[in-house]
């Protein structure tokens, strides 16, 4: 009886609404493994478009997984993860595009630190533009500030995402987003992937605190650029302002359960008050100087949203769906 050789990679890819990406993520994915044995898995999470059609008719390589529910992000890679089988575990969006050899560059890098548990890339735009790809825990307290503008005034506090330097060196950080994320299957093994509390938003930040917090680094490595769109599935789903509000209160969601999580009640109460503090000084300052009561009336509506969403949650004890 012969076994089928065991994947340098397995890449777990979670689909929902996006057949316009899925040929250039799959030619970009070939370009970037080299000389790699991968194993692909896609979930769709119910997606309305044509994607599966696509997706059997052209990859037929490919393992799909066809779930009857959307389960968000971090659930449907927990799925992919039951029949990922390389010694490398590969998140890739459908929305993210790697370079030629980049997925070989980046393995060949975690093979040579084996403290390294977990790997993220340079991420742009379509544009060249830089994006937030090597960051720092987010806090009650950096949070307010990010929402406020007064980092300036506390040039000693961790930003969640510091752009001013160049981008250019290897080093350790607390976490990196999850479009292109590499991961040690020995990391998986010792902590599992994602916490499925969260729908979306955030699981990647958790799972790179557990990582760290077994020992594990995370290292952000810049020789690798990979092209990320964003927001491509809530795009597919809806208006672009229903889109808008959804993605909003998953992220308020998914902020209230992690602090809950890792700061416990006295974190979740701290950031439900610096919020609150937050929206009510933007709204004031900008209905007062009458610049923008667009962005007023949205301050307020994003308090509102976390007071109803701290309740729905029960006091960010359980997620909403």
């Amino acid at each position: 009886m012969e076994f089928a050789p065991v994947p340098d990679v397995s890449v777990l890819v979670v689909n929902y609404n996006t057949q316009h990406l899925i040929d250039r993520m799959m030619a970009s994915l070939a370009a970037g493994a080299g000389n790699l044995r991968l194993q692909i898995i896609v979930v769709d999470n119910n997606s309305k478009d044509e994607s599966v059609a696509l997706l059997s008719a052209r990859y037929p390589e490919v393992e799909l997984i066809r779930s009857e529910v959307n389960l968000g992000f971090g659930r449907a890679n927990n799925l992919a993860l039951t029949k990922a089988r390389g010694r490398y575990v590969l998140l890739l969006n459908t929305d993210a595009f790697v370079g030629a050899d980049a997925l070989a560059q980046t393995v060949s890098f975690i093979e040579q630190h084996p403290r390294c548990g977990v790997l993220g890339v340079k991420l742009v735009g379509e544009d060249g533009s830089l994006q937030p790809c090597c960051r720092y825990f987010p806090t009650p307290w950096n949070s307010f500030l990010l929402r406020t503008g007064l980092q300036r005034l506390f040039p000693d506090t961790k930003m969640i995402d510091d752009l001013e330097w160049d981008h250019a060196s290897t080093r350790a950080c607390d976490w990196v987003p999850g479009c292109y994320y590499l991961i040690r299957r020995e990391v998986i093994d010792q902590v599992g992937l994602f916490d499925p509390r969260f729908f979306m938003y955030s699981e990647e930040v958790d799972h790179c605190r557990r990582v760290r917090q077994a020992g594990w680094e995370v290292i952000f490595y810049p020789h690798v650029s990979v092209i990320h769109l964003g927001g491509e599935s809530a795009k597919a789903d809806g208006t672009p302002l229903d889109a808008s509000q959804q993605i909003s209160s998953l992220q308020i969601e998914s902020e209230l359960l992690y602090f809950r999580k890792h700061y416990g009640m006295a974190g979740v109460f701290t950031a439900f008050f610096l919020t609150f503090v937050a929206d009510g000084l933007t709204a004031a300052r900008h209905a007062l100087k009458r610049s923008d009561l667009r962005r007023a009336r949205l301050a307020l509506a994003h308090a509102a949203s976390t007071m109803r969403i701290l309740v729905s949650t029960a006091w960010a004890t359980r997620p909403t769906q």
